[in-house]
């Protein structure tokens, strides 16, 4: 059901997902399309925030602040998730692997490669403060228009 939490946390989380895809993009190799990496994790975000934290609201704003990181933490495994497999998938056509149980195998440590780029300040301060912040948003919308 539709709530003005849920819609409070997905519109912050459009905003914190695109924020961090923006600092993350410096630290990926020259020559890396990133086009699509900015609205893909905005879309991550509006889902993140609707169906992680709309539901999580109402237990105070401590537990909102725990909230909204797990949503932060939640769009970037999603994120890891899909553009380890992009990549992973753009390697299998060029026959890089020699089954299906290497090329993810490959993902993962694809995906970890990425999530080690991703232990900058300036981008964890994007996705802990982001997400603290998007969690009290939550939670004020949901006692301000119950």
């Amino acid at each position: 059901m539709p709530t003005a939490a849920k819609l409070v946390s997905a519109i912050a989380f459009v905003i914190i997902c695109y924020l961090a895809a923006e600092a993350y993009k410096p630290t990926l190799p020259e020559g890396t399309v990133v086009t699509l990496m900015s609205p893909i994790c905005a879309a991550l975000g509006a889902l993140c925030g609707w169906f992680v934290m709309g539901p999580l609201v109402g237990d105070g704003y401590g537990v909102a602040i725990g909230s909204g990181i797990r949503t932060s933490v939640t769009a970037v495994f999603f994120a890891l998730v899909i553009f380890a497999g992009d990549k992973m998938v753009r390697l299998s056509m060029e026959h890089r692997y020699k089954g299906p149980i290497e090329a993810l195998q490959a993902m993962v440590a694809i995906a970890g490669d990425y999530a080690i780029a991703m232990l900058r300040a300036d981008l964890l301060v994007i996705l802990l403060v982001g997400g603290s912040l998007g969690g009290i948003l939550a939670e004020w919308s949901s006692r301000q228009w119950r």
